[in-house]
C-alpha cells in the first residue's frame, strides 16, 4: 500500500484514539451534573477510563504480532464505538453502565491510538505525520466545545460524537497494511507492507526509558490541571457554561496553530530546544490558569497552554518514532502518556481539594520544571545514537559528518559492488549517489571486489568474472 495512502488514515486514528482525553473536562463536568457526583468521583470515572486506554496500549505493545494492523484498527474501533455508545446510552442513575461503557471505550481508545503511533513511527517523517493528527484532533475538539453548549446538557452528546468519530475512522482501516507491521521498508520505497526483519531487543533502552517516565509526569502534570479547568473556569473566573466552551475552543484553536507551528518549522532548531523551552513555558502557563480569580488571566492562560502543548506534544511523539522504526518505544511512550493523563484527573481534584486551585498550580508547574532538562537531553542526544545503529542494521556504513559537498549532513553508504572506483593507489574509494530525504544525504557505498582494482577492471553483472571497461583503464568508466 502507498504511503501517501496510508497516512490518511493513521490521521483518522490518531484523532479518534485522542478525541476523549480532549474532551475530559466536558466529560467530567457533565457527569458531575448528571450523576451528582463529587468532583474526586467524576475525576476517577474519566481515570478510568484513561487507565483502560493506557492498558491497552502497553497490551498491544507485548502482543504486537497477533493479527494485522487493520485487523487491530477495526477491533480497536469496535470496542471505542460501543464503549463510548453505551455511555451515552446509559440512563441517568445507572452507573456500572456508564462505568462499563467508558471502561470498553477507553480500551478502544487505546488499542487505535497504539496502531495509530505505531504506523506513525514508520512513516518517512513521523513527526509531519504527528502534526498532521494533532491538527485533526484539536479541529475536532473545538468545534465540539463550540457546538455542544448550544445542544443542551448530559452526558449523552459529548459521548455519542466520540463514539460517531470512531466510526468515521472505521473505513480508513482498509488502506491500512495486511501484514502485521505497519513499518518496515515503507521508509525507503514509499510502500508499507512489506515485511520487517526479526524483531531485535529494543534500541537505546536508556534514552526511552528516560522519556517514558518524564512524559508520565509530563502529560499527569498538565491533565490534572486540564481535569479541572471547568471547575476553575466556572467556580473561580465567574465563566459561564457557554463563554468557558468559548475559551476552549479558541484555546483548542490556539493548538491548531501551535501544530502548524510545529509542521512549518520541523527540525530545523532541532528537537530539544522545542521540547524544554516548550515545557518551561507550559509549566508558566499552567500556574497562571490555576492562580486566576478573573476571566482575563484565566483564559490567557489556557489559551496560551493549549497553544504550546501541542507543539511541543509533536517533538516528543516524533522523538518517540525516532527510538524505533518498528514502533515499540513509540507504542510504549504513548502508554505511558496515557498513563500520566489517566492519573491526571483524580490528581488535580484530590490536590484542588487539599490545597486550592494556586498551590495545584504551583506544584504542577514545578512538576513540568522538573521534566523538562531530562527530555531536552534526551532530544539532544538521541539524533545520532538513533542514526547509525539504524543504518548499520539496513546494511549502510556512516562516512562521517558531510562538508560543504553535502551540506553538512551525516553522509552515508549503501552497499553495491559496482560503484567503487580506483584513487591510483590501489585503495578504493567511494562515489557518492546523493539522495536527499528529510535533509539526509546518503551515498551508494563502494565495494571492491578481489582482483577488480588494480588491473582497472570493473566487475561483471550477475556475478561473473571481472571486465575491463571500454575504451579505459578505469574501473568507473562507462557507467551511466
Amino acid at each position: 500500500m502507498p504511503a501517501r495512502a496510508v497516512t490518511p488514515s493513521l490521521t483518522m486514528l490518531f484523532s479518534a484514539g485522542y478525541l476523549a482525553p480532549y474532551l475530559l473536562p466536558t466529560l467530567v463536568g457533565r457527569l458531575t451534573a448528571d450523576y451528582r457526583l463529587a468532583p474526586a468521583a467524576a475525576g476517577a470515572i474519566g481515570s478510568a477510563l484513561l487507565l483502560a486506554s493506557a492498558a491497552a496500549g502497553f497490551t498491544l505493545t507485548s502482543r504486537r504480532s497477533a493479527g494485522s494492523a487493520a485487523a487491530r484498527a477495526r477491533a480497536g474501533l469496535a470496542l471505542h464505538i460501543a464503549g463510548f455508545a453505551l455511555a451515552a446510552a446509559a440512563p441517568v442513575g445507572a452507573l456500572p453502565l456508564l462505568v462499563l461503557g467508558c471502561l470498553l471505550g477507553g480500551a478502544g481508545s487505546g488499542t487505535v491510538a497504539a496502531v495509530a503511533a505505531t504506523g506513525i513511527a514508520g512513516q518517512h517523517d513521523p513527526h509531519r505525520t504527528s502534526v498532521r493528527g494533532l491538527l485533526l484532533t484539536s479541529a475536532v475538539a473545538g468545534s465540539l466545545y463550540l457546538i455542544l453548549p448550544h445542544l443542551g446538557g448530559g452526558h449523552r452528546l459529548p459521548f455519542a460524537c466520540i463514539a460517531a468519530w470512531g466510526a468515521l475512522a472505521l473505513p480508513g482501516t482498509g488502506a491500512l497494511p495486511g501484514t502485521g507491521a505497519l513499518t518496515g521498508t515503507g521508509q525507503a520505497t514509499g510502500t508499507t507492507d512489506a515485511p520487517l526483519p526479526p524483531a531485535g531487543p529494543l534500541p537505546l533502552r536508556a534514552a526511552g526509558s528516560t522519556l517514558a517516565c518524564c512524559i508520565l509526569l509530563w502529560s499527569m502534570a498538565q491533565n490534572a490541571l486540564w481535569g479541572v479547568s471547568a471547575r476553575i473556569g466556572l467556580d473561580r473566573a465567574g465563566l459561564s457554561e457557554s463563554l468557558l466552551g468559548l475559551v476552549f475552543a479558541v484555546a483548542l484553536g490556539a493548538g491548531l496553530l501551535g501544530t502548524a507551528a510545529a509542521g512549518t518549522l520541523g527540525n530545523r532548531l532541532g528537537r530539544a530546544l522545542p521540547i524544554g523551552a516548550g515545557t518551561v513555558a507550559i509549566a508558566g502557563c499552567v500556574a497562571l490558569s490555576a492562580g486566576a480569580h478573573s476571566a482575563l488571566p484565566f483564559a490567557f492562560g489556557e489559551i496560551a497552554w493549549n497553544g504550546v502543548y501541542p507543539f511541543v506534544l509533536s517533538y516528543l511523539l516524533g522523538l518517540a518514532a525516532r527510538l524505533d522504526g518498528r514502533g515499540r518505544w513509540a507504542v510504549l511512550i504513548g502508554s505511558a502518556s496515557s498513563l500520566g493523563v489517566a492519573c491526571g484527573p483524580i490528581t488535580g481534584t484530590l490536590l484542588s481539594v487539599s490545597a486550592g486551585f494556586t498551590t495545584t498550580g504551583l506544584v504542577l508547574g514545578a512538576v513540568l520544571l522538573l521534566v523538562a532538562l531530562p527530555m531536552a537531553a534526551v532530544a539532544r542526544g538521541t539524533d545520532h545514537a538513533v542514526a547509525r545503529p539504524a543504518a548499520r542494521r539496513s546494511g549502510l556504513a556512516w562516512l562521517g559528518d558531510g562538508t560543504s559537498e553535502h551540506g553538512g549532513a551525516d553522509v552515508w553508504a549503501a552497499g553495491s559492488r559496482q560503484d567503487h572506483v580506483r584513487d591510483g593507489v590501489g585503495a578504493t574509494r567511494f562515489r557518492p549517489t546523493l539522495h536527499r530525504r528529510g535533509g539526509l544525504a546518503t551515498a551508494r557505498r563502494a565495494r571492491r571486489r578481489p582482483g577488480a582494482g588494480d588491473r582497472g577492471l570493473r566487475p561483471a553483472q550477475g556475478g561473473g568474472p571481472p571486465r575491463a571497461a571500454a575504451g579505459t583503464g578505469r574501473a568507473d568508466a562507462g557507467r551511466p
